[in-house]
C-alpha cells in the first residue's frame, strides 16, 4: 500500500514481507504478510521505522527521496526481526542510527523489544508486542511469539512492563502488525493490557 500521511510528516504504509509463508494458526509464524511501516519527518529529519520496500517500486524510492531531501535520514527498528530493508535504506538513503530529540525511545529488554514514543503527534510506534486485534483495538502478541526468548515473559508479565505506555497521552498506535489505532489510542491500548 502507498505510504498514506496519517498527521502532517507523519506516515504509514504497508509492504509485503519477502519471507512470509503460510502458518498455522497461534504459531509463531502466524501473521500477515503485509506488515506497517512508518516515516516520521521534522524539520530536519526523516525517521523510518521499521521500513520495508522492494528495491525495484521506483515510485516509492521517488518519494522517500523527496521527503528526506534536505534532512538528516535514520532508521530505528523496534525488534531485529524487523531489519527486513533496512540496509537497503541505509545505503540508499545515508541514513545513520541516532534519533533526534523529538523521538523517545522506550526499551523493554525483557521483551526484546524497542517501542517509540512521538510526543509531537502522541503517537506510539510499536513492533510485535502490540498488534491490531483485527477489530479496531489493540491486543498483545501470542504467546507463541516469544518462544525464541530466553525466559519468555507471561501475558501477566508483558502487561505489567507494558503498563507503563499507559503513562503516556497516546492518541495513535501505529502498529506493525495488524491495522494501526488511529483514534483514542489510550483507550484502546488500556483495553488491551487489562484484557491480557
Amino acid at each position: 500500500m502507498a505510504p498514506v500521511e496519517l498527521r502532517p510528516g507523519l506516515w504509514r504504509w504497508t509492504a509485503p514481507h519477502p519471507n512470509w509463508r503460510p502458518a498455522p494458526a497461534g504459531s509463531s509464524g502466524d501473521w500477515a504478510r503485509a506488515v506497517g511501516c512508518v516515516l516520521y519527518e521534522t524539520a530536519a529529519h526523516a525517521v523510518f521505522f521499521d521500513p520495508l520496500a522492494d528495491e525495484h517500486d521506483a515510485a516509492f524510492w521517488a518519494w522517500a527521496g523527496e521527503r528526506c531531501a534536505g534532512r538528516s535520514v535514520v532508521v530505528a527498528l523496534t525488534i531485529g526481526f524487523h531489519s527486513r530493508s533496512r540496509e537497503r535504506f541505509v545505503s540508499r538513503l545515508r541514513a545513520s542510527a541516532e534519533l533526534p530529540a523529538s523521538v523517545a525511545a522506550i526499551a523493554f529488554e525483557a521483551l526484546d523489544e524497542t517501542i517509540y514514543w512521538l510526543a509531537e503527534h502522541r503517537a506510539l510506534i510499536t513492533g510485535d508486542r502490540l498488534i491490531g486485534d483485527g477489530e479496531g483495538g489493540l491486543a498483545l502478541c501470542p504467546q507463541s511469539w516469544l518462544g525464541y526468548l530466553e525466559h519468555p515473559p507471561t501475558r501477566e508479565q508483558m502487561r505489567v512492563q507494558l503498563a507503563v505506555l499507559l503513562e503516556l497521552e497516546v492518541a495513535l498506535v501505529l502498529t506493525s502488525h495488524g491495522e494501526p489505532v488511529l483514534a483514542d489510542g489510550h483507550a484502546a491500548l488500556a483495553r488491551a493490557l487489562d484484557e491480557a
